[in-house]
């Protein structure tokens, strides 16, 4: 028999429902061990990349003529990209994927895809059809939508945009949220 984490190091207990000690919703379900969490937030950063992230790469890289060590994915429509699309990224919607990302993309270079935004899952999908080909693949959480919210620049069909940051997204008065 082998032993699992939870027997290992289990979830601190939680005092018991009764009328006058109710369980609060939050630790209905108790929190996962230590070490359950760090694999869990480990595999998570594995997967995802923060928009503030990509945008310091993308800056970074920018500034001393480097290469970000990553290649960034816009994986909507023509007529989404057109609307506006971050500086730098290659337009490979999702349904073309499958007959265009050999012949577009590098497998040695890691890809992070994106979509609209928090309420679709294209940059999801997309991650899913480049991983199935062989791709190393990150997700940019939050998508266009929040690389806009944030202040960073982009282009549409018209030219370069910016809008200034949303200040429930990113601080008001420095570069870095801190987190």
């Amino acid at each position: 028999m082998t032993t699992t984490d939870s027997q290992v190091n289990p979830a601190p207990a939680l005092p018991s429902a009764n009328p006058t000690n109710p369980v609060n919703p939050v630790l209905r379900t108790p929190p996962a061990s230590p070490a359950a969490a760090v694999a869990y937030f480990s595999a998570s950063l594995a997967f995802h990349a923060d928009v503030s992230d990509v945008a310091s790469a993308l800056a970074g890289a920018r500034e001393t003529g480097a290469d970000p060590g990553f290649v960034l994915i816009d994986t909507r429509s023509t007529a989404s990209w057109d609307q506006g699309h971050v500086p730098g990224a290659v337009h490979l919607p999702t349904t073309l994927i499958p007959e265009q990302a050999e012949r577009l993309l590098d497998k040695d270079v890691p890809v992070v895809t994106y979509c609209w935004g928090p309420g679709c899952n294209g940059a999801t999908r997309a991650a899913l059809a480049l991983a199935q080909l062989g791709f190393q693949v990150k997700e940019m959480l939050g998508g266009f939508e929040y690389w806009a919210r944030e202040g960073f620049a982009y282009e549409t069909w018209e030219g370069p945009a910016r809008k200034a940051a949303d200040p429930l997204t990113a601080p008001v008065d420095a570069e870095d949220c801190g987190c």
